[in-house]
C-alpha cells in the first residue's frame, strides 16, 4: 500500500494543487489525510486535492512523489478511480 502525491501543477482558487491518491486503498487513504491534517472537504471521490505548499510535508511523511500519469496509471490499476462519467452521475 502507496500514498501518491503528484505535481502540484492545477491552478484554482489562486494557487496551485497536487493529487494525492492511494493505490490501494481508501480507508489508507483518509487516516494519512487526517494524520496530515488534510480536511475531508478536500476530498473528491477518488483523491485528495492539495495545496502546493502542502507538497514538501507530506512527501516528508512518507507519501511518494510521482508524474500525474504515474499516478493515474496506478489509481486506475488500484481500481479505485472514479472516471468522468461516474462523476457526472453521482454529483
Amino acid at each position: 500500500m502507496t500514498i501518491l502525491i503528484d505535481n502540484p501543477l492545477w491552478p484554482a482558487h489562486g494557487r496551485l494543487w497536487a493529487h494525492l491518491v492511494s493505490d490501494s486503498d481508501l480507508v489508507e487513504l483518509h487516516a494519512f489525510a487526517q494524520a496530515n491534517g488534510i480536511p475531508r472537504r478536500a476530498f473528491d471521490l477518488d483523491h485528495y486535492d492539495v495545496p502546493d505548499e502542502a507538497h514538501p510535508r507530506l512527501v516528508a511523511a512518507g507519501a511518494t512523489h510521482v508524474e500525474g500519469r504515474e499516478l493515474v496509471r496506478r489509481l486506475i490499476a488500484s481500481g479505485l478511480r472514479v472516471t468522468a462519467r461516474e462523476r457526472r452521475s453521482i454529483r
